[in-house]
């Protein structure tokens, strides 16, 4: 064993020593990147024993001698509500009230390691692994309760906290039982769990963890959080993306009182008493910067460069695998194409989005020295605290084990927040002054130096039958990502490439990846295979998907829309679009209203319907797809950075326009609740499918199809034209 693993281990077990008696419900780690599915650790599964410790524990659930329950878990609360499912799920195993349930969550001191809250992956992944402990705890105290009493432990059960005896009329509480010892117990893989059909606290709808202190500003968010003598810190920022530090002259700043200025390379911020005094004494700082080399591609010309600037170079920004250009094929998509009754051929766009996180971007970074050297401790909302910590680490060239991050439930994240810009630039200023720093970006360095949704474009050819069949399909996508970028319709032939290019703009991982764009692309250019042949676009889709569960959700949310069963006034149209990722199937149908006069779109109705297998927290599935539909209308509409010379032209909320109350529609879900099916994630799939259904009823209204998002910011080029009807 390595040093440092040995001493990681040694600090796992003064942890485990802190917790004092009752059941504690583990996982063993052997290889943490050895599961192929979801990066999980591999499970033991043999029984567990009492003391010595394992030499590498991860802790998992904790039940003490009163019977208070304490789930450890890497994941993060973002405002999806996976601290109040995560939750259900284990009180479910454990037959205990949800209401007697800690989740202690993001913390790389005390939770088990996890790569990060992202890809849809808590439910499906962290939410089986916790049921898994739930359900080993739960028989463990039952086998407890048996020696205690000298019975059969299949004559016992749990519920509400207690193992009961029925023939004897007796009953221990779960804290009871371990009777003072400390008890360790491997998480067992082979452990049967309750099959949702049985679910009485899972599967129900619950109120939110923590509601009441969120809505009455009782919750410590970052920003938030004091320290004792804590300061407060501000960055220099450049003039342009790539500039570099030319002179600095800090005078002014420094002679303010109880201002620090730090400065290394082209590093340069302020500390000062409070983020006011940080701010006057950041502006009173004089810098001269060297733009990067090169002319730099604007949003202008983006899509042109995309295509000619291939990402073969190491280290060039793109989402996805390094690479690119191995593409999926299946028959030969050329050969039919040439041979198709119809074929159509157009390209789409996509134009970069930022994330407009609720919160921005903030760390409060605190320094300790003892006698083991220096030690960094650090608060601050990421999606990835265990990254994040390796970053600090790096930064500070630091062993992991002495950085710990700590996240506070967080104001949303989008896939935005993945990376630790803000907690190693508030380490560095609280290194500097020897106290802990809170650093908050401002609205306008959220827009400017974080990284976007990446731009793209997408050429589809396709060929289709007159009776609706599609018979090839050739799909590059430039840029955008690999994400959802296969079709689920059975085609014949067929030829996917994503090719990465060379981003001018940092990029990464934005809600759904680039299932959105992909979708878009894609479904829009279904629709226009129906319009060419005539046929209804949800007859067409219908007859060319073979899985039932897409099959089902298009025919649920056609069905609850009202489809086809009037027509609709002029200057209106209506739009579907349909679809698969991450263990999620959903379709939207959406219908839009053009005013002629302006151009505007408005978004009258849109009906989804989703299913992600055995529904855990109905009221929260509602709220997530809810919430993505909303999102999604932004970078279906207006959603959109403009740049220029390596400087971003729209970075407030004035120029850059997200979806406000009077764009929301009416919105309907439908849940498909398949309780035979496990349960997978919804935080992305529900986003996808939106834009092209409203591409295709904007087209219904105009009678021009819109294949650049977004589709109508400033109003739709082509609502003046005469209606196609």
């Amino acid at each position: 064993m390595s040093p440092q693993r040995e001493h990681d281990g040694a600090g796992r077990r003064q942890f485990l020593k802190t917790l004092g008696g009752g059941l504690l419900v583990v996982l063993v780690t052997r290889n943490a990147f050895a599961a192929p599915s979801f990066g999980l650790p591999n499970l033991a599964t043999n029984a567990g024993s009492a003391d010595p410790l394992p030499e590498e524990v991860d802790a998992w659930l904790h039940i003490d001698g009163s019977g208070a329950v304490t789930v450890y878990t890497g994941k993060v609360e973002f405002g999806q509500g996976i601290r109040t499912s995560l939750a259900q799920e284990v009180a479910e195993e454990l037959r205990v009230p949800l209401s007697s349930i800690e989740m202690l969550m993001g913390d790389t001191a005390l939770t088990p390691f996890d790569l990060g809250t992202f890809g849809s992956r808590s439910t499906p992944q962290m939410g089986t692994q916790l049921r898994k402990a739930a359900a080993t705890a739960r028989e463990r105290l039952v086998a407890l309760a048996a020696e205690r009493w000298h019975v059969d432990a299949a004559r016992l059960t749990a519920a509400a906290g207690r193992v009961t005896d029925p023939r004897a009329h007796r009953s221990f509480g779960y804290g009871e039982l371990p009777a003072g010892r400390r008890l360790t117990e491997k998480v067992r893989d082979d452990v049967v769990l309750t099959p949702a059909a049985q679910w009485s606290v899972a599967g129900r709808s619950a109120s939110r963890v923590g509601a009441r202190d969120i809505v009455t500003g009782r919750h410590q968010f970052t920003s938030d959080i004091r320290l004792p003598g804590m300061l407060h810190g501000r960055v220099l920022r450049p003039t342009s993306i790539g500039a570099t530090l030319s002179t600095l002259d800090a005078d002014a700043a420094s002679a303010m009182p109880h201002v620090v200025v730090v400065h290394d390379g082209d590093f340069a911020g302020v500390v000062a008493p409070s983020s006011r005094a940080a701010a006057r004494a950041l502006d009173a700082m004089r810098a001269a910067w060297t733009p990067a080399p090169g002319e730099p591609p604007s949003s202008r010309d983006i899509f042109e460069y995309l295509k000619r600037a291939p990402a073969h170079e190491p280290g060039a920004e793109h989402e996805g695998p390094p690479g690119g250009d191995d593409p999926f094929v299946r028959g030969n998509a050329a050969a039919a194409l040439e041979t198709a009754e119809h074929r159509v051929t157009h390209s789409y766009t996509v134009a970069y989005i930022a994330h407009v996180p609720l919160e921005p971007r903030a760390a409060v970074a605190q320094w300790t020295r003892d006698t083991a050297g220096d030690a960094l401790s650090i608060w601050t909302g990421t999606q990835r605290p265990f990254a994040v910590r390796d970053q600090l680490a790096s930064a500070f060239s630091l062993p992991t084990q002495r950085v710990r991050v700590i996240v506070p439930d967080t104001g949303s994240g989008y896939g935005g927040k993945h990376t630790g810009e803000a907690a190693v630039e508030a380490a560095r200023l609280a290194k500097q002054v020897g106290r802990p720093v809170q650093l908050v970006w401002t609205r306008e360095e959220e827009f400017r130096w974080a990284y976007f949704r990446p731009a793209g474009v997408i050429d589809v050819d396709a060929g289709v039958r007159n009776d609706g069949t599609i018979t090839a399909w050739m799909f590059d996508n430039y840029n955008s990502g690999p994400a959802g970028i296969r079709p689920m319709y059975s085609i014949a032939h067929q030829q996917v490439t994503f090719h990465p290019s060379a981003s001018p703009l940092r990029q990464g991982s934005y809600r759904a990846l680039a299932a959105t764009a992909n979708h878009f692309a894609r479904e829009t250019h279904v629709s226009e295979l129906a319009h060419v042949i005539g046929m209804d676009p949800v007859s067409l889709r219908l007859k060319n998907i073979d899985d039932p569960r897409l099959r089902a959700v298009v025919q649920a949310a056609a069905e609850r829309f009202g489809w086809g069963s009037a027509p609709l006034p002029s200057g209106r149209g209506a739009g579907i679009g349909c679809g698969f990722e991450k263990g999620g199937y959903v379709c939207t149908c959406a219908e839009v209203a053009v005013d002629r006069a302006t151009g505007g779109v408005r978004i009258v109705r849109a009906v989804t319907a989703f299913d992600c297998g055995a529904i855990v927290n109905p009221d929260g599935l509602r709220n997530q797809i809810a919430g993505a539909l909303i999102q999604g209308i932004g970078g279906a509409l207006f959603e959109a950075i403009d740049f220029d010379h390596g400087v971003i032209r729209n970075a407030s909320l004035t120029d850059y326009r997200v979806p406000r109350f009077d764009d929301v529609p009416a919105v309907d879900v439908v849940l498909v609740d398949r309780k035979d099916q496990p349960s997978m994630g919804a935080g992305e799939a529900p986003i996808m499918v939106l834009a092209p259904a409203v591409s295709a009823a904007i087209f219904g209204a105009t009678g021009v199809w819109p294949r650049a998002l977004p589709m109508a910011r400033g109003g739709f080029p082509g609502a003046s034209l005469q209606d196609p009807r």
